[in-house]
């Protein structure tokens, strides 16, 4: 049974599992824990990222850029936005806007990740469509540039849906290889993938001259990763969780993590709310999240959760919860695709 640092409290904690958890630092700002990134030298990754999505992509667009100043305001210095949610650009205005204003002293304070979409994910699109998102974020680079989707539609506009019709099978080698040239040439400091399996980052990994830093997958209480995360873990590659708390509110979210029994009574136990126990739970897993919420106070929530730490016994039973995967990414899935099925998607680890 392995240890891991708890940095707020100083003290070491011991895992219910016979999981291993990634060494923990701090950073100056508002004591956000950070993650190393250990296939580069570059600097860690805040524990907690704002997310930029709100489906459907764009919807927020108007007052994005206000609510991204005030989470500037509030401590968060990690944003997680990608050419498809249509993002960029209000991100882009807001770090502008907060520069000036003095609410960020330097470009350094922050870690920003944006994504390749799948109309771009072939060989000779992957510099150009970087080049378009630091335009559009008006940043001369970004600190991870990530492969959104195991898959490859047919050029054109980064948009979802997408036509079934236009998916095709990515070659991972090639556009792996203009992955690693966007961090050759200095316009992202790491490269990462999101949504791969066990199964499609060892094949990256056969032929990867710069590993993956990162791999951004679903993961909650309720969809726990344990697989991919004793993998990742010992690749060295952080795993970085979206939809921590099952994304409910959107067109492919759930709520049973919200909803589940177990983490309320957790939650008031601790005088805490069902997000806040997750989160905690996350970070107990050397694990990063990004968060979603426009919402001020629960902003302020989601960054309060390092002063306190779940008992064995809470982590125990929340290890216990019955597992179902959130997104099944169905829209990826398509007799005439690459993938016929969400077993051949996600190699079966769904």
């Amino acid at each position: 049974m392995k240890l891991f640092v708890d940095m707020e409290a100083g003290t070491k904690m011991q895992s219910p599992e016979k999981e291993t958890r990634l060494e923990i630092s701090t950073m100056s700002v508002q004591s956000v824990p950070t993650f190393p990134l250990r296939s580069t030298d570059e600097k860690a990754i805040p524990f907690i990222g704002f997310g930029t999505a709100e489906y459907p992509f764009g919807a927020s667009r108007d007052t994005l850029k206000e609510t991204i100043i005030e989470a500037f305001k509030l401590g968060y210095r990690h944003f997680d936005t990608a050419a498809v949610y249509q993002s960029e650009q209000p991100l882009g205005e807001a770090i502008s806007d907060a520069l000036r204003l003095g609410i960020i002293k330097s470009r350094d304070e922050l870690f920003i990740t944006s994504k390749l979409w799948c109309s771009d994910a072939h060989h000779d699109l992957v510099l150009p469509a970087l080049h378009k998102t630091l335009k559009n974020l008006k940043l001369e680079y970004v600190d991870l540039y990530l492969i959104h989707w195991p898959l490859s539609l047919k050029p054109g506009k980064p948009e979802f849906p997408f036509k079934k019709e236009d998916m095709v099978p990515m070659d991972i080698k090639s556009v792996w290889e203009a992955m690693e040239e966007c961090n050759d040439i200095g316009l992202t400091k790491s490269i990462g993938v999101s949504n791969f399996s066990c199964k499609k980052l060892e094949n990256l990994l056969s032929s990867a001259r710069i590993p993956p830093a990162v791999n951004q997958v679903e993961m909650s209480p309720m969809w726990q990763q344990k697989k991919l995360r004793k993998f990742c873990e010992e690749k060295g590659i952080v795993v970085e969780a979206y939809s921590p708390l099952g994304a409910k509110g959107t067109a492919w979210g759930t709520n049973q993590v919200m909803e589940c029994d177990v983490l309320k009574e957790i939650a008031q136990a601790k005088g805490k709310s069902v997000a806040q126990v997750c989160l905690r739970w996350a970070y107990e897993q050397g694990v990063c999240v990004i968060v979603k919420s426009f919402n001020k106070e629960r902003m302020k929530q989601n960054l309060d959760i390092f002063d306190w730490r779940l008992s064995d016994d809470e982590l125990l039973k929340i290890s216990q919860l019955p597992q179902c995967k959130g997104y099944p990414a169905l829209d990826f899935v398509s007799d005439d695709g690459p993938f016929k099925s969400l077993q051949e998607f996600w190699d079966g680890e769904i």
